[in-house]
């Protein structure tokens, strides 16, 4: 799953469209490289998302199958690190 959708089908941020913002201004990097929004994400990758005010790891646990998952299930699929 591309990195934008898997940003948004996780609840991470909320629209794709900003997902994608987000890629493209080079504040998404996974597993320590600046990711592309077409970046494939795998399960075991840690995603780091770099904000005005700090960063927050996330580890990816599954890759969800659906469009989007409920926020009840959000911690079957990612995990964060920090």
């Amino acid at each position: 799953m591309r990195i934008d959708k898997w940003l948004s089908a996780v609840n991470v941020v909320k629209r794709r469209t900003i997902a994608q913002d987000m890629v493209k201004s080079g504040v998404v990097f996974i597993n320590g490289i600046k990711a592309k929004p077409s970046k494939e994400v795998k399960v075991g990758d840690k995603i780091t998302i770099e904000y005005l005010k700090g960063r927050k790891i996330f580890e990816v646990l599954q890759i969800p199958t659906t469009k989007t998952v409920p926020k009840s299930a959000k911690d079957e699929y990612v995990r964060e690190v920090n």
